[in-house]
């Protein structure tokens, strides 16, 4: 997967895109906003997170979930393991930071205003992260991995192949 940080940027640009995108329309469903909020209130909604979660997933919850992940399949040769302890922790990380957004977002653009923003904030989190997981498991994960691969690092490794073959010459 990304070896460089310039392929661990783009890389992180597409999942977040993609994850961003559909929870975005799902929790507008989910809050029975989705007919009652104007284009651009949605689209600025959908911009603000994903600049969120990419801030997040590259500065915080990228680096700390490949840790705790690299550390928990230590012992584990099978690469696949690793990717998908990867995923796991980067979703319940991202579900846990994203879904504070979510609450705000929330309470800014509905009356659904509880007693309590903790319970508030534990139901989001919950039906955040019943979507997303399965989402970056079985979904969003292949389909990014598949678009890296094609066209990022075939380009980067073509490029690189010029390079060495300019070398030579």
């Amino acid at each position: 997967m990304p070896t460089t940080k310039k392929e661990t940027f783009l890389f992180g640009l597409i999942m977040c895109f993609g994850m961003v995108l559909i929870m975005t329309v799902y929790n507008l469903f989910l809050n029975g906003i989705m007919g009652e909020m104007t284009i651009i209130a949605i689209v600025s909604d959908f911009a603000t997170g994903f600049m969120i979660a990419l801030m997040l997933d590259l500065l915080i919850i990228g680096p700390n979930a490949k840790k705790v992940a690299l550390k928990l399949t230590k012992n584990v040769n099978n690469s696949l393991i690793k990717i998908l302890a990867i995923s796991t922790c980067m979703v319940f990380g991202m579900a846990f930071f994203m879904s504070i957004y979510g609450l705000v977002s929330t309470y800014i653009h509905t009356d659904k205003i509880s007693n309590s923003v903790v319970l508030d904030y534990l139901a989001i989190y919950g039906k955040n992260l019943m979507v997303a997981l399965p989402l970056q498991l079985l979904v969003m994960g292949p389909i990014v991995r598949f678009i890296f691969v094609k066209l990022i690092k075939n380009r980067d490794n073509d490029a690189e192949l010029n390079n060495r073959i300019t070398i030579k010459n």
